[in-house]
């Protein structure tokens, strides 16, 4: 992997951002990319969010910001993020770096092995290595999810909502181009338009730690059910 870009979506992540952008620029400068970008998404935070990336990403920071127009959700910033990368592979990660940055050597290794595009971080293929969990019922709802994702899309995966993935730039502006979902469904949706596609990807355990600060309301939880019908409707 010469060149990677990195796409954290964000949403009032005044907080978290620092202390997850340091991190990561600490590990990219361990590495020896010809080319490297992290790309931090706003999508219309109503706090410091914008104001913390523009900080970091004075020249000649590899760091910058993108702003979505409004609040659009979590999917359309995703999307605007992987459209926009120049790099070779790109990562998408959450902003509260549930999921430490150098487990993205193992999502490329396993591409590697597997000669696929794209190769998604999972909590559900060795859940030992769940340092720490969410609450039960956050962590249960998410497995039901699974349940119903899998019958209804045919899709093989354990963990479709972890918020590692990582693809080719080939496989992402293939995939994210034809992505309609905005909101917490777009993995499901993003997965399925692959397996269409014929685009190869691989399930790839990974460590994860929950963080407080769940941006998930009850309402988008049980709308991603519903989400599940479109996605079919529109993909089956």
């Amino acid at each position: 992997m010469d060149s990677l870009s990195i796409v954290i979506p964000a949403y009032n992540e005044e907080r978290r951002l620092p202390r997850t952008l340091d991190r990561i620029l600490e590990w990219l400068q361990g590495q020896r990319f010809k080319f490297q970008e992290v790309i931090v998404v706003d999508d219309g935070s109503r706090d410091a969010t914008a104001s913390v990336v523009e900080q970091y990403s004075k020249p000649p920071s590899s760091i910058r910001l993108l702003r979505n127009p409004g609040n659009r959700g979590k999917g359309y910033a995703v999307r605007h993020g992987m459209l926009d990368s120049g790099g070779e592979w790109i990562l998408y990660t959450d902003a509260d770096l549930s999921t430490p940055i150098e487990e993205v050597q193992k999502l490329q290794a396993a591409a590697a092995l597997q000669n696929a595009v794209i190769a998604i971080g999972s909590r559900a293929v060795d859940r030992s290595l769940v340092a720490v969990h969410q609450p039960l019922f956050r962590e249960y709802s998410g497995r039901f999810f699974n349940v119903v994702m899998r019958a209804l899309t045919g899709l093989p995966f354990r963990d479709t909502q972890c918020g590692f993935k990582l693809y080719s730039a080939e496989a992402a502006k293939e995939v994210f181009s034809r992505q309609e979902q905005d909101g917490f469904s777009f993995d499901v949706e993003d997965l399925v338009i692959a397996k269409k596609l014929g685009l190869r990807a691989v399930e790839v355990p990974v460590e994860w730690s929950n963080v407080e600060g769940t941006k998930v309301t009850l309402a988008q939880g049980l709308k991603s059910f519903t989400d599940l019908l479109e996605i079919r409707k529109d993909h089956g």
